[in-house]
This record gives C-alpha cells, sequence and structure tokens, in this order.
C-alpha cells in the first residue's frame, strides 16, 4: 500500500489487514529498522521522506476524514465579503468547497483544483495566479506565479504543506512551491496553516513559512498515543501560535463575535451556511502575532477556548487550552 500510494495512515492499515493499530504501529516501526519505509506521526511514507513527495492521487487517500473535519473548522474563520488567499493542496481543496457558498468572497489561488472547485460559485470571484503548471499538484509555480502577487493584499492566507514543526515551520518537498508559498504569504494580513496529525513533527526540504509567521493553526485531534503529535503542538503554542482543533463532529468556527461565519445571520444564534450547529464565537488573531514574553510579568499570549456547546448540540471544534508556557 505505502509503494502504490507514496504515504498511508496507520488507521487505514489497521481496516485493511484487520489488525490494531497498536499491531501495525510494531510492524510499521520494524520495517522502517529493515529501511523499507519511514514512519510518520500517524503513517508511514516511503523513504527518503525529505526529498520524495507523493502526487496529487496519493495524498488525497491519505487522511480524508482529518481534512474534512479541519476545512469544516477552517471555514468559519471565512467572512461574507471578505478576500483570501488559498495555496495548493488537498486541505485547501476541502476548504474551497465549503467556502462556495460564501457571498461576496473573493479568492486568490495557485492552484488549478480550488478553482476548479470554486468555478461554478456564482458568488465567489476566482483569482488565478500566473505561472507554470506544476503536474504533482496541479499549481501554478514559478516567476510568474510570484510576480502575478505582488501588490495583493488579502485578509488571510490558507495553506497546507509536507510537514509542520515547531523549530521550523510549515515545510515542503518542492522548492518551487515553497517560494510561491512564500509569495502568498505575503499577501496576507494572518495566515492560517491546515495541517492533520500526520504532518505533525514531520520535517521536509524547504522550509515554507517561520513559525513565528502563523498566525493560527488548524488541525485535528491527534490520538491519544500520539506523544510526539501533542507536544508539537504544545511547542507551537508555546510560541504564541493559536492551535484550533477540530473535534469529531467537525463543527464549524465562527469569526469574530458579530460577524457571520459562511452564509451565516451573525450572533451568537447565527448559523454557517452548511446548516451544521451554531457558530463558535472565537475572536480571531491580529495582524501578526507578537512572540510571548518571557519573565514573571505578563504579556504571555493565552490561546482562548470556546464556549461550551449548549445542551443538545454535538461536540464542537475548538480552540484549545493550550497556551504558552510560562519561563521563570
Amino acid at each position: 500500500m505505502v509503494r502504490a500510494n507514496g504515504a498511508v495512515s496507520l488507521r487505514e492499515l489497521a481496516r485493511v489487514v484487520q489488525t490494531s493499530e497498536v499491531t501495525v504501529r510494531r510492524d510499521v516501526r520494524a520495517l522502517e529498522a529493515e529501511g523499507l519505509l519511514d514512519r510518520r506521526h500517524g503513517g508511514a511514507v516511503l523513504p527518503g521522506g525529505f526529498t520524495r513527495e507523493s502526487g496529487f492521487p496519493q495524498k488525497a487517500h491519505v487522511a480524508t476524514a482529518e481534512k474534512t473535519a479541519i476545512a469544516d473548522l477552517a471555514a468559519g474563520l471565512v467572512q461574507e465579503g471578505e478576500a483570501v488567499v488559498l495555496g495548493a493542496g488537498t486541505t485547501t481543496q476541502e476548504l474551497a468547497r465549503r467556502l462556495a457558498r460564501v457571498p461576496g468572497l473573493t479568492v486568490v489561488t495557485n492552484s488549478l483544483l480550488v478553482a476548479q472547485v470554486l468555478a461554478h460559485a456564482n458568488r465567489v470571484e476566482v483569482v488565478m495566479t500566473g505561472g507554470t503548471l506544476r503536474g504533482a499538484d496541479y499549481a501554478l509555480v514559478g516567476s510568474g506565479a510570484e510576480h502575478s502577487l505582488q501588490g495583493l493584499r488579502v485578509s488571510r492566507a490558507f495553506l497546507s504543506g509536507n510537514g509542520l514543526t515547531a523549530e521550523r515551520g510549515l515545510s515542503t518537498a518542492n522548492m518551487l512551491s515553497a517560494s510561491v508559498d512564500r509569495a502568498l504569504v505575503r499577501a496576507a494580513a494572518e495566515v492560517v496553516v491546515l495541517a492533520d496529525h500526520t504532518k505533525l513533527g514531520v520535517d521536509t526540504m524547504f522550509q515554507t513559512i517561520s513559525p513565528d509567521l502563523i498566525t493560527r493553526l488548524v488541525t485535528n485531534e491527534p490520538p491519544a498515543q500520539d506523544e510526539r503529535a501533542a507536544a508539537e503542538l504544545q511547542a507551537l503554542a508555546d510560541q504564541g501560535v493559536q492551535i484550533a482543533v477540530a473535534g469529531e463532529a467537525g463543527a464549524h468556527l465562527g469569526g469574530p463575535a458579530g460577524h457571520p461565519g459562511p452564509g451565516g445571520t451573525g450572533g451568537e444564534g447565527g448559523t454557517g451556511g452548511t446548516g451544521r450547529q451554531p457558530r463558535r464565537e472565537v475572536p480571531l488573531p491580529g495582524q501578526r502575532r507578537q512572540h510571548p514574553q518571557s519573565g514573571g510579568g505578563g504579556g504571555s499570549q493565552q490561546l482562548r477556548a470556546a464556549p461550551p456547546p449548549a445542551p443538545g448540540e454535538g461536540q464542537p471544534g475548538r480552540v484549545t487550552d493550550l497556551a504558552p508556557r510560562r519561563h521563570h
């Protein structure tokens, strides 16, 4: 399966071989010792992960449920009439499907897949970059793409990648993709990274953006046994990144109080355009977050939790209660 798809999750392996994830994890560890594959948080890839990159068909079948939940949650950050950037990737493609119903939205993208999803959304304007087509992820890259972004300004950029660490930030296996993503970031007041738990702690060859430029991370709940992913989340929080975790129901996370989410009516009782659950009002960060200050005085940025669900509601997406640790 790993040879066919380039990467596979432990959950999928366990389902196919009809055994527990604990057993699969032990077998994967043994195969790694023989040099037949490389372990990643929540899955496995072919050896040479720093330079090798799976194509779109392979990526589309990895952590699909997690990507759906992340897209559901991230869509709640986008408001009517906003201008946003969506980078290339399977998770941003999922997000685009949810943004197709946001009135007056303008989406700037270098992804043919994102543009295809939004092509028939009559209330959404799509602005494509120039550039050279990269077939591995159906994205426009190169100097043409970067030059077309000069002078552009949008409220926020939604980006994905191949790996995310607290040390290096977001990274990818392709130099041209990394360069275009950096240009997308320069056009945005805020940067939202979409990354499922299998990418946490994974470091690939080319750095896209450093951790200090990431405003918010939208991810899914790591498996209980994945201590390294949980530690990576805490390390990112220590650096001031706001961590939004998608609950099992994949509920939407609302924008600032009084502003509607996608298709919402605003206020505490508004609902998102997909008709799922009432929005959770969570304040958005500023244009660029400040590094948490050390020392005994105040100044450390606290990550705020969403209000608890009302009786009868399902599990909402939430901003975790992770907070930067104070150093004495």
